[in-house]
């Protein structure tokens, strides 16, 4: 079994202080989360920015100012940033931080309810992003909220859209998109092209316990953080990033499965 990558979305664009004050906002903030995290077990960081205000940004100076804190503190880190950005925001800005060339970003393949929202992703706009980061030598993070999205995945694929080896993320628990249930799980991964596919879950909320357990034990990666879930344990607010993932590090450890370093995901990825 390949050893275990753990992504720490550290941030995110819909939570807030009020909901966790622990979220790190300031570029200074998530460096320090950042190091934290990969002290902990984590090799890549998954990056949204925010504003002065605390508002969800895509601002490439920020990004780049945030980017270049993370590296400063923990430079073998991998850093994946978000083209989602925040519900709303339109394609051009989302793109904009790809001009930064990190080694990976997020890719959403499909248009979703998100909660009270929708999350827009045009087809035309999923090409172009995947056709940039192509041109950019990024590699996506292919966002799959729901199994449409993964079917339109592997119609890019064909197309020589998107190239192999992919790297799958089931997002689970999201309203309006599969819930964190194990047989949506299950059925997710049974439609991968192939049984050596790299992929991950990010289980939201109360799914991100459970889900991340059940990836250690089916071969897949892991995603933790505040992006997704707020709370060590119901109605417990997890002190920081790097405890969601050091819980699930020690798990990993006590399965017998190792967790990669930066330099090990890498190898993993063919970065």
């Amino acid at each position: 079994m390949n050893p275990l990558m753990i992504t720490c979305a550290i941030t995110g664009a819909e939570t807030t202080k009020a909901k966790q004050p622990a979220l790190p906002i300031t570029p200074q903030e998530q460096a320090q989360a950042a190091a934290d995290a990969v002290k902990a077990g984590a090799s890549i960081i998954h990056l949204h920015v925010r504003d002065e205000d605390g508002n969800p940004s895509q601002s490439v100076d920020r990004f780049r100012e945030s980017i270049q804190a993370i590296k400063k503190r923990v430079p073998d880190v991998m850093i994946q940033i978000s083209t989602g950005g925040a519900v709303g925001e339109s394609i051009e800005n989302r793109m904009k931080p790809l001009s930064l060339k990190p080694e990976m970003a997020s890719l959403n393949l499909g248009t979703m309810n998100f909660g009270d929202d929708v999350f827009y992703n045009h087809p035309k706009d999923i090409v172009s992003l995947a056709e940039k980061m192509q041109q950019l030598g990024i590699v996506p993070e292919l966002e799959i909220y729901e199994a449409g999205m993964l079917e339109s995945a592997l119609r890019l694929q064909k197309q020589g859209i998107l190239k192999e080896p992919m790297n799958f993320q089931f997002v689970l628990g999201v309203p309006g998109g599969m819930s964190g249930d194990l047989r949506n799980l299950m059925h997710l991964v049974s439609l991968l092209p192939n049984p050596d596919a790299h992929w991950g879950v990010a289980g939201v909320g109360r799914f991100q316990l459970p889900l991340a357990v059940h990836a250690l034990t089916m071969g897949g990666h892991v995603r933790v953080g505040f992006e997704d879930n707020v709370f060590y344990s119901k109605g417990v607010l997890a002190q920081s990033n790097a405890q969601l993932v050091e819980r699930v590090a020690r798990i990993a450890r006590e399965m017998g499965r190792e967790v990669a370093t930066p330099k090990k995901s890498r190898e993993i990825l063919g970065i």
